[in-house]
């Protein structure tokens, strides 16, 4: 038979508990050596044909392998995919649909269910096969070290999945996943970045935009997150107390920070050139909010006009105004009380990266 007679029929299924793509063809010593070479597809004796395993399959990549005039039958395989994804996404839809019910009735934060409804989306289509009832903790390990270890996420994903799948399966589908057998990942030790006060007075100092000064200058300040200072309305500040009102922030905390006179001036000059009304910081159209895409863009050009190659973020702003507190004798109690930490352990990084104390240290080195 010539090659160019071949027809190659692909079709989806399942061999031994995974989803396969199976090949279908008349004997063709051209295909199978080239199948061979590839290394991932494998021969079922019980299926009598060639298959691959689902995730290891790509039709574009394999199509370029094949040797040339090779006709593919797509039919089989476009239609199961076709049925399967709409029944599957259908089933799944439901799903998250009930568990961000679940949320919103325990009031949980618009990012938090995003957040959760997202990582757990992702899980479900990776299980779609399976009864959610029959899931267990091996079948989380087994994800987990597949498609987050193996692909270098990050350990606040794993966290994130492992906080979901404990309410979902808990509230939801009350199945035989022990919840409290969940296990996190072993916390990270990271340090948080901190610039100089010269590089924070050359950030906040490069736009030209009085908007986008007043916006850097309340983030360093008051030790803002993004969120928060996004969130602020005009009734927020306090000029004749000299306080800031953060309304409903992380773990939906009201916290009052201290403004001083000269923050004050700014706000004020601020305040009569725009005249915010709903919200203290607001876009193109009155009364719409500062968007966080157009936050992020304020900082990268104040990095680019004050030539700050680092990859700064919004959050070392408030990272840096914590470890200056601290490096001028703030209480540690009060950079908590300020920063609104539910935990003093998570105030106390800051006592790893402070100029003050590091730079007391001597080094055996200098004795020598």
């Amino acid at each position: 038979m010539s090659v160019r007679s071949v027809k190659i029929e692909f079709l989806r299924s399942e061999h031994r508990g995974h989803k396969v793509v199976l090949l279908r063809f008349d004997y063709n010593s051209n295909i199978i050596s080239k199948l061979k070479n590839e290394g991932k597809a494998r021969w079922s004796a019980s299926k009598k044909c060639w298959y691959y395993f689902e995730e290891d399959f790509n039709i574009q990549a394999f199509t370029k392998m094949l040797p040339e005039g090779i006709e593919r039958d797509l039919k089989n395989f476009e239609a199961t995919e076709t049925s399967k994804t709409n029944h599957e996404d259908s089933a799944i839809s439901g799903y998250i649909k009930q568990f961000i019910n679940w949320m919103e009735h325990k009031r949980y934060s618009e990012s938090t269910i995003n957040t959760y409804s997202e990582v757990l989306k992702v899980f479900l289509q990776h299980y779609s096969n399976k009864d959610l009832k029959t899931i267990n903790n091996d079948d989380v390990v087994q994800y987990v070290h597949q498609n987050i270890v193996k692909k270098g996420l990050s350990f606040s994903y794993q966290n994130q999945l492992v906080n979901a799948l404990k309410l979902f399966f808990r509230e939801v589908v009350k199945s035989e996943i022990i919840i409290d057998k969940l296990q996190r990942p072993r916390r990270e030790h990271k340090l948080p970045n901190v610039l100089s006060k010269e590089e924070i007075k050359a950030i906040i100092e490069a736009p030209a935009n009085t908007k986008h000064r007043t916006m850097l200058s309340l983030i360093y300040a008051c030790g803002l997150r993004r969120s928060e200072i996004l969130n602020l309305k005009p009734r927020d500040i306090d000029s004749k107390r000299h306080l800031l009102i953060i309304r409903n922030a992380k773990g939906r905390k009201d916290r009052v920070v201290p403004i001083s006179d000269k923050l004050i001036e700014i706000l004020r000059e601020y305040y009569k050139m725009y005249k915010p009304k709903a919200w203290l910081f607001e876009g193109q159209k009155a009364g719409e909010k500062y968007s966080e895409e157009s936050l992020a863009q304020v900082l990268k050009k104040a990095l680019y006009l004050c030539k700050i190659s680092k990859p700064v973020t919004l959050h070392w702003l408030r990272h840096s105004y914590a470890t200056h507190l601290l490096e001028s004798g703030t209480d540690l109690r009060y950079i908590q009380e300020l920063l609104g930490h539910k935990s003093s352990k998570t105030t106390e990084i800051y006592t790893h990266v402070t100029q003050k104390s590091l730079q007391q240290i001597r080094s055996p080195f200098d004795d020598l």
